[in-house]
């Protein structure tokens, strides 16, 4: 008996609803991507019949990821729009409490890995985070094994770099008040 597409996607629920929430944690940095796992598994059930999937772990993934990058571009879409509209629209900041959950160094890391390029966030993690293979985070962001490797490389390396850079950019500005005065 085969399954059909709604049975074969709840069970993909089921197996990896837990995970796509955990990706969306740390790829967007926020504590409550309830909305974007709904959202992918929506995405996957309108393309599941369409779609042959091999890796079902890693096309969510991917999909996951997608709907994370669209929901990013309606944010800053929001941004342009005046206030009148933008007081319709429900804040999905985080609240207090969620910060102070996350705990400094959470947080810092979160910040630090927000700040770099898309393509250093998504490798990072993948492969840093996910523990995700070149292989599987390749086929997640629909790049060459060998690109994943040298952007995961990279991405570290700016990681690394980045609070020196905060701290150099801050001493700069410490300076030209200094200097303004």
């Amino acid at each position: 008996m085969e399954e059909s597409t709604g049975e074969m996607m709840e069970r993909w629920f089921r197996e990896y609803s837990g995970e796509v929430y955990r990706f969306l944690v740390y790829y967007t940095g926020r504590a409550d991507p309830e909305d974007l796992v709904q959202e992918t598994f929506i995405r996957a059930l309108h393309a599941a019949e369409e779609t042959q999937v091999r890796n079902p772990r890693t096309w969510l993934l991917r999909i996951a990821r997608n709907a994370a990058i669209d929901e990013s571009r309606r944010r800053r879409l929001t941004a342009w729009l005046p206030d009148s509209l933008l007081r319709q629209v429900a804040s999905r900041d985080r609240t207090p409490e969620e910060e102070l959950e996350l705990g400094e160094d959470k947080r810092a890391l979160y910040e630090a890995i927000g700040r770099l390029r898309r393509s250093y966030r998504d490798v990072l993690v993948l492969r840093g985070i996910k523990g995700l293979s070149g292989k599987e985070a390749a086929e997640v962001l629909g790049w060459s094994e060998s690109k994943v490797n040298v952007t995961l490389h990279r991405a570290i390396r700016a990681l690394r770099r980045e609070p020196e850079e905060r701290q150099r950019k801050k001493s700069k500005e410490v300076m030209q008040d200094a200097v303004i005065r």
